[in-house]
C-alpha cells in the first residue's frame, strides 16, 4: 500500500478537530461553558459533534460519488452511485430526536461509511492509501461521537 498523500492526510487529522473539540467540551464542563459563552453554544459538546457529523457523512457521499465515476463498467458505476447516497440519505433522515439518539444514528452511520469505504477500496474504485486514512479516522470519529452518548 502507498503512502497517505501528505495534504490528505494533514486535512483529514484537521477535520477532527470539531469531533475532538466536542468531545472534550462535553467531558470538561468548564471548558463546554467557556465555549458556549465565548463562541456560542453550538460550539460546545455534542451539538458541534452532530452537526458537524451530520455535515461530514454528507460530504462523504459526495467522495464515494467521485469513487462511483472510476468504475469501468456502467453496472458496477451505477451501484457505487447508489451506494453512495446512502450516507448522506442516512444523515438526513436518522440525525434528530435529541441528542443521544442523533449521536447514536452517526455512529451506525460512520461504520456503515467505514464498511462503504472498505467496499469501494476493495473495487478498486478509491485510492490505495484509501483504507490507511479512512480506518483512523473513522475511529476517532466513533470514539468522540461515542464520549458525547455515553458519558
Amino acid at each position: 500500500m502507498r503512502a497517505i498523500p501528505p495534504a490528505a492526510l494533514a486535512l483529514g487529522l484537521a477535520g477532527l478537530i470539531p469531533f475532538v473539540w466536542s468531545a472534550l467540551t462535553g467531558m470538561i464542563p468548564e471548558l463546554g461553558l467557556w465555549t458556549a459563552q465565548t463562541i456560542g453554544p453550538r460550539f460546545s459538546g455534542p451539538y458541534v459533534g452532530l452537526s458537524y457529523g451530520t455535515v461530514i457523512l454528507s460530504f462523504m457521499s459526495g467522495v464515494l460519488w467521485g469513487f462511483a465515476t472510476r468504475a469501468g463498467s456502467a453496472k458496477v458505476a451505477a451501484s457505487g452511485y447508489a451506494l453512495s447516497v446512502i450516507p448522506a440519505l442516512w444523515a438526513f433522515l436518522m440525525v434528530g430526536g435529541g441528542p443521544i439518539s442523533a449521536g447514536m444514528n452517526l455512529i451506525f452511520g460512520f461504520i456503515g461509511l467505514l464498511g462503504l469505504d472498505w467496499l469501494f477500496w476493495r473495487h478498486g474504485l478509491a485510492p490505495p492509501w484509501w483504507m490507511r486514512l479512512r480506518v483512523p479516522l473513522s475511529v476517532t470519529v466513533v470514539l468522540c461521537l461515542g464520549t458525547n452518548v455515553f458519558f
